[in-house]
């Protein structure tokens, strides 16, 4: 079985925007607007290289919220993986829950349900025991728990709030924490850094 990181998308590996509709941080509405976090691609490539399988596991309610239509939410995928691919990073498979319970009534895929994270399991063989989830939320971290896998929050959210196995500031942080993690515990990693 392979071992793999499972990682949610906006404010993980790209910024999220002001919307001045909403007054919050959201998600890209628009190809232009979506750029990758400062070393999320070291970060990546530190992980692909440690044989971790990757794969992207995002909540992207935007369209059943109606303020984005499918084909530029599909248009801001292709952003992304363009920017990957140019890096010589390749995900194993992306997975995007479109859904809302507001709009569109429950679904089994939105996180915190760990749908997906089994869907990869059984796909690709994936040992899910040795496996991370690394997140912004609160439903990543219930996501990857629920699933049997190793968490990881990237702050401001503590451990407290969320019961991560680790918080780290930002993926860069989390990867080597993820790949020192099979030569020592983790307090000695997170020691390591201060």
């Amino acid at each position: 079985m392979r071992r793999a990181v499972f990682l949610d998308r906006d404010g993980v590996l790209n910024r999220n925007v002001w919307n001045s509709a909403t007054e919050a941080y959201e998600s890209p509405l628009t190809p232009e607007q979506f750029e990758l976090l400062p070393k999320v691609v070291p970060a990546l490539k530190l992980l692909r290289d440690a044989g971790y399988l990757l794969f992207l596991v995002s909540n992207q309610p935007n369209h059943a919220k109606g303020k984005a239509d499918m084909e530029v939410l599909e248009e801001i995928h292709r952003k992304f993986e363009m920017l990957l691919t140019a890096e010589g990073i390749v995900f194993s498979d992306y997975y995007y829950c479109f859904h809302h319970p507001n709009f569109t009534g429950a679904c089994r895929c939105r996180k915190p349900s760990p749908y997906f994270l089994f869907e990869a399991r059984d796909r690709f063989d994936v040992d899910l025991a040795q496996s991370w989830m690394i997140g912004d939320r609160v439903s990543d971290i219930a996501c990857g728990r629920a699933a049997g896998t190793r968490t990881i929050g990237i702050s401001p959210m503590t451990q407290s709030q969320t019961g991560a196995d680790c918080i780290a500031d930002d993926l860069w942080r989390a990867a080597q924490i993820i790949t020192c993690y099979e030569r020592a515990s983790i307090p000695d990693v997170l020691a390591a850094s201060t």
